[in-house]
């Protein structure tokens, strides 16, 4: 039987590493650590004294408003957002985990409307307790808030509408941007303690009024959903450079959201419980 020399055989074209693909994988890794860490600290500080009844353990950390005696429905209301505050968290990482999206459809389906009800419920509550309670240090602060609320809104609204065309890329890309912004609490504890651990607290203000302050009211939200938005568009259209430039700024965006994640949980959230 004939052989044929290997040096003569077609060479097989040499298999491209996902750098994209394995940097974005990293990322969400290191937020979802952060995340759990953060569902942690609500699970075991606030839904004990939450669920029994004993509201006014809610102060026994720094709040800008938790527990005030006389407020029946203002106290109800943060109970419920708290509450909720867990479930939206821990259904935002599941509902990226793309093993669960085509193993467990279902489930994919059904969380997902879980999450956007419960982003809707936090939006519209947090609007409440800007403007209604007056849960707020500066005007700038409440802006910020009332700007991410209103583009959980708007994203949840597009991402719902996208799943119901059965336009699953449009939907995944608003699902995305959604997330982004949904996680704006979170993003803003890691962005405090990442900046705190680099300069020591510069810019920031005993009302949260400093420089850093109102930078961070509004890069909580803008800036995760702008890294987001590098990502897709990198990952529908980009060039080989613009991949490669978004994967170093998803790779050290890990390594940054990793600094911060570990920074809240010492500083934050871990002496409390």
């Amino acid at each position: 039987m004939a052989t044929i020399d290997a040096s003569l055989a077609p060479a097989r074209p040499a298999r491209r590493t996902d750098w994209l693909g394995r940097s974005a994988t990293f990322c969400y890794l290191a937020i979802a650590a952060g995340q759990l860490l953060f569902v942690a600290f609500i699970l075991l500080f606030y839904y004990p004294p939450t669920l029994t009844g004993n509201f006014a353990g809610w102060n026994d950390k720094p709040i800008i408003k938790g527990f005030v005696p006389g407020d029946t429905a203002g106290n109800l209301f943060f109970a419920a957002h708290v509450l909720m505050a867990a479930v939206l968290t821990f259904g935002g990482l599941v509902q990226l985990v793309p093993a669960i999206r085509s193993r467990w459809p279902g489930l994919h389906r059904w969380n997902g409307r879980l999450y956007m009800l419960c982003a809707l419920a936090l939006a519209l509550g947090g609007l409440w307790m800007t403007w209604g309670r007056g849960t707020w240090l500066n005007y700038i602060g409440a802006i910020g808030i009332t700007l991410d609320a209103l583009l959980i809104i708007g994203f949840a609204a597009l991402a719902w509408q996208a799943a119901r065309h059965r336009r699953f890329a449009d939907h995944r890309r608003w699902a995305i941007r959604l997330f982004a912004v949904a996680s704006a609490v979170w993003f803003m504890r890691v962005g405090y303690m990442v900046w705190g651990l680099a300069t020591g607290g510069a810019g920031i203000g005993k009302a949260m009024d400093g420089p850093f302050d109102l930078f961070l009211a509004f890069a909580n939200s803008l800036l995760p959903l702008a890294v987001a938005e590098l990502y897709l568009r990198a990952g529908a259209h980009g060039t080989p450079a613009a991949k490669k430039g978004v994967a170093a700024l998803l790779t050290i965006s890990g390594l940054v959201i990793l600094a911060g994640s570990a920074g809240a949980w010492m500083m934050m959230w871990g002496p409390y419980i």
